[in-house]
């Protein structure tokens, strides 16, 4: 499957009630073989509107973020989110809606064959590196699954929520960056 019949399949997607209250399903966005991929939780009121994942307040702060290490969402680095359609309220995906979607991303994460996956908060870790994932004691280790490098990092709506946490976001930034270097050279080459 290619990327566009990936996404026309993922943009008709029924396979849960979410898709009976959005707006626009969001798909993903960035370099569609970029090394680095950052996985959210699922798109909130902004993302619905637009169907771009991080376009709110939250995905300001994270493009600030990422400019902190030379990353760039149009130049070398792929996002995504977990589920693809907004949940009521933004509250967090119930397992029955990430089940549902969870086989989109699997297939984003297929064609990519990222070296590195950012997941951006609590709920994208526990689905992504370990059930138990505890986002206050272990943002910023990185751990192999299947011989790729996980990482996660605080979301950045709970950065916006408590400023407190940004130091430690910074010094994983800055770990992230140096495992980029490491694992993933060229995405600093993309212009």
């Amino acid at each position: 499957m290619t990327w566009e019949e990936l996404e026309r399949a993922a943009k008709r997607c029924t396979r849960c009630a979410l898709c009976e209250t959005r707006t626009n399903p969001v798909f993903g966005v960035g370099v569609r073989d970029a090394e680095v991929m950052f996985v959210g939780e699922g798109p909130g009121e902004n993302e619905d509107l637009q169907g771009e994942p991080f376009v709110g307040r939250g995905g300001q702060l994270l493009d600030v973020m990422l400019k902190i290490i030379d990353l760039d969402r149009t130049r070398n680095i792929y996002i995504a989110n977990i589920v693809k359609c907004r949940p009521p309220k933004n509250r967090d995906p119930l397992g029955t809606e990430q089940e549902a979607c969870i086989g989109w991303l699997r297939a984003q994460m297929d064609l990519l064959r990222p070296k590195i996956v950012v997941c951006l908060g609590r709920i994208a870790a526990q689905v992504l590196i370990k059930p138990d994932f505890k986002i206050t004691s272990e943002h910023g280790k990185f751990f192999d699954v299947n011989g790729v490098s996980y990482t996660a990092l605080y979301h950045p709506a709970a950065l916006l929520r408590d400023p407190r946490k940004k130091p430690d976001t910074f010094v994983d930034l800055k770990s992230l960056q140096a495992k980029i270097l490491e694992l993933a050279p060229g995405t600093y080459g993309r212009s």
